[in-house]
Parts: structure tokens; sequence; C-alpha cells
């Protein structure tokens, strides 16, 4: 209830401030919106952290069980009051995509499969914001089978790299 009442305050004040000076840039109003929410992009980092080396589990998405790529994701984003799809096909249709030189910590990468680059397969969350050289947290089914750290700019994912998204506007 309070956390919904300052999202509307911060919200209100912001809507004030664009009719007294006629102008806010999108990212401004994303940060206002998740300064409401009460995090920042390095809570979620935080958060996430806290499950390295659990364990990969195919649809699931239950730290006492595994998880999978997109089941982490989704875990970690519903703590912060973010809903995102639950198959990692979902991130294909989300919107903002962004260039390499935007990415930025706590955005969404999303990758094609490994045996078939026709379709999205993969998703983990950027932990260290580099470009193509950023480092990612996900749930792996490869040799770490669990919660791990990758750089994306290892072949393995480089090759397979489909978008970045910033999720944290998304409800």
């Amino acid at each position: 209830m309070v956390k919904k009442l300052l999202l509307i305050t911060s919200v209100l004040l912001l809507t004030f401030s664009l009719q007294s000076n006629g102008r806010v840039s999108q990212s401004e109003l994303v940060k206002t919106v998740n300064e409401a929410r009460g995090f920042n992009r390095n809570d979620i980092i935080e958060y996430a952290k806290k499950y390295l080396g659990i364990r990969y589990r195919y649809a699931s998405r239950d730290p006492k069980k595994g998880f999978d790529c997109s089941g982490f994701v989704s875990f970690v984003f519903k703590n912060f009051n973010i809903n995102l799809p639950r198959s990692s096909s979902g991130y294909g249709s989300l919107k903002s995509t962004l260039k390499p030189e935007d990415f930025k910590v706590g955005d969404v990468l999303v990758f094609y499969g490994f045996k078939n680059r026709a379709n999205i397969g993969h998703v983990g969350i950027i932990c260290e914001a580099n470009g193509m050289k950023s480092k990612f947290i996900h749930s792996s089914s490869g040799k770490h089978r669990g919660v791990t750290i990758s750089e994306l700019g290892s072949s393995m994912y480089t090759r397979r790299f489909y978008s970045c998204v910033d999720v944290t506007n998304h409800k």
C-alpha cells in the first residue's frame, strides 16, 4: 500500500514537473517510477546473485527445485513487481531493444537457442554492463548446470545473441 502511494505521488510530481517545464526524458520517468517502486538496477543483481549455484531444472522457477533460464529471470524480476514472460520465446516480442553501447545492469539479454537459430531459446540478466563484453547472470543448461555468470563476449553467446531489452518499466 505504501509503495503504491509513493508510486502515485512520484508520478503526479513528475507530471506536474512536465507541465511546468515542458519536458522530461523517458529514462527520467523510468528512474522515478523504479525509485518509487523501491529499487534500483543494482538491487536486481544483488537479489539474483543470492541464487548463484542453484541447479538447472527445466520448466522451473522454484529455487528449492531449480531454475530454467526464463524461470530464473521471471523469478528475479517478480520480486520487484515486474512481470515478464515465463518462456524464453516470449522475450522475442518485447520492445525497447537496445544498442550495445546502451546496455545497462538489469537489462535482459535474449539469445537464439543452442541448436536452433530460428527460435529464441535463452535469456539472462546483465550484471556488468560493457556492451558486447557485458557479463550476465542466468540459469544455464550447459556445463555449469545452474545459475552462473557468463560473458556475452564468449563465442558461445556472441553467435547466439538476439537482442537486449530494458524490462524495468514492463508491467
